[in-house]
């Protein structure tokens, strides 16, 4: 969790002379690593800290050998037809306490789900409000829609219009629902008074409980609704949950067309030895267990890969959904891209997703047979200028059709969770914080310099830092540490994580 929100804490003068002692071990001198974490915790004592700190700092006692996930966050996801209210409801409960804004270039904001917070219980909110689909088999394709979002859930809240009561759109939505065994909380929205909270009423009939009166627009009721949803959720996410142990899974990613049906039979069909069709549902995709370059991994969510589902409208959409929930299974995702045509922002969106996601990343060019000299400057280019965010994904270049080279995959994918799973040692770590404070500084900040003050890293999976500063970090400054990482430590193929708790000095009694 990221302290971004708080304002800049200024220290007053006369704590200056104390930070500096606090701050002092930066400075070399001390005989061993471990040493100068025992001095630097010692001094992080003059902090105020909370249960949460207390916990990061026992995991910086860990060994480099322990893979350390943090607990997924349950998720909820809201559903319903057009028109209902969903983005207001999902704007209004983000409102509380604003989603974390992501100050990485290069990551696009139009997502499917954000970080939310509730009596300080934190959880991700899947927003299916970002497409509406036409009015042509709408049945269908919002039933289709809210059915993956609910395989993405650990719980649903699904939006009705109050003033339109049910129709037979909820109504397929409704038998959708009743067959997944998450739990529903129906939504009475744009109840904005005691007489339309009668006429909420009239939804008992679509037999999925009591509804809940909210008017989104106006915040009326949502705090009971939150409420509620607190308690059907789980404290850690059932369907995100890490599975430790197991052939490591790889999601197939990639835009319509691409070659991910090919790559995948072609990995399947020559070097098939062991293939394990589980018992595939909507809500429980088809994996495939297959062996490639003499060790056997898990290629999640073929079925989505297989079965084409057109929608004519919302397609990008409905892609974002299934995208997600590949990744959510998945610990490394390899994101095909056809060279034969000039990227797109879908490619990017894609790899943006992964990002988000914080799995591991291959970027793999398809079709690399059929590419032309003229072609390769230009794709050169492109790579440039939009996958720049992303220069430190391992790059294989494959035909999916012919299987040149697909044994390239493998230590690309193999070196990416290598580095998804490193952990750099907490006395190592503020070596290398202190090193880099002391020959690049943090700028001055209203005549204040803000300091590190301690370095942990929170978890692996991907790797995630926790900085203990005296003031708010510039997220230049933290781009620069985090760049800074990359070149000591390597971490090809996965995304890093520097978090940052600014912590106020404790008031002499």
């Amino acid at each position: 969790m990221t302290d971004e929100h708080e304002h800049d804490q200024h220290e007053p003068a006369s704590d200056e002379a104390a930070i500096d002692e606090a701050a002092a071990p930066l400075d070399d001198g001390y005989e061993t690593d471990e040493a100068r974490v025992t001095a630097l915790r010692a001094g992080l004592a003059d902090y105020e800290l909370d249960e949460e700190d207390a916990s990061l700092l026992e995991a910086a006692e860990e060994g480099p050998d322990a893979i350390q996930v943090l607990p997924a966050l349950p998720v909820l996801a809201i559903v319903g037809r057009p028109n209902v209210g969903k983005s207001a409801l999902v704007n209004r409960i983000l409102g509380r306490r604003e989603a974390v804004v992501e100050d990485t270039p290069g990551v696009t904001r139009d997502r499917v789900s954000y970080k939310a917070e509730w009596n300080g219980r934190r959880f991700t909110v899947v927003d299916t409000g970002g497409w509406e689909p036409d009015a042509r088999g709408i049945d269908l394709s919002v039933a289709q829609q809210a059915e993956i979002a609910v395989e993405l859930a650990d719980a649903v809240l699904f939006v009705v219009d109050v003033n339109v009561g049910p129709t037979s759109t909820d109504e397929h939505v409704v038998r959708m629902l009743r067959q997944s065994d998450r739990p529903v909380l129906l939504v009475a929205n744009k109840s904005d008074d005691a007489r339309r909270d009668l006429e909420a009423a009239s939804l008992w009939s679509l037999g999925l409980g009591e509804p809940h009166p909210v008017s989104a627009l106006h915040g009326r009721g949502v705090a009971d609704l939150l409420d509620l949803a607190m308690e059907a959720l789980p404290e850690v996410s059932k369907v995100a949950k890490e599975e430790l142990g197991g052939p490591r899974r790889v999601a197939i990613l990639g835009r319509p067309n691409v070659g991910k049906s090919s790559l995948l039979n072609k990995a399947a069909g020559e070097e098939r030895v062991v293939v394990n069709e589980l018992a595939g549902t909507t809500r429980d995709p088809v994996d495939e267990q297959i062996e490639l370059g003499g060790k056997v991994w898990r290629f999640v969510d073929t079925a989505g890969i297989r079965r084409r589902v057109h929608l004519q409208q919302g397609a990008d959409f409905y892609a974002t959904l299934r995208t997600q929930a590949a990744l959510e299974k998945a610990e490394v995702a390899v994101v095909l891209i056809d060279v034969t045509e000039p990227l797109s922002e879908q490619d990017v969106r894609i790899v943006d997703l992964v990002l988000e996601s914080g799995r591991a990343l291959v970027l793999a060019f398809n079709k690399w047979d059929q590419l032309d000299d003229d072609r390769r400057r230009y794709l050169e280019r492109e790579i440039e200028q939009d996958l720049a965010h992303v220069d430190w994904a391992p790059r294989v270049n494959i035909s999916a059709r012919t299987g040149r080279h697909l044994e390239k995959l493998v230590p690309a994918l193999e070196t990416a969770l290598e580095s998804w799973d490193t952990r750099i040692p907490t006395g190592k770590l503020n070596a290398f914080v202190a090193e880099l404070v002391a020959a690049h500084p943090h700028p001055l900040r209203g005549g204040k310099q803000p300091r590190i003050l301690f370095a942990t890293q929170a978890s692996t999976r991907p790797p995630t830092f926790v900085l203990f500063t005296t003031g708010f970090l510039d997220p230049q400054y933290r781009r620069f540490i985090q760049r800074r990482l990359r070149e000591d430590y390597g971490f090809e193929g996965t995304p890093i994580v520097v978090n940052m708790r600014v912590r106020e000095k404790r008031q002499r009694k």
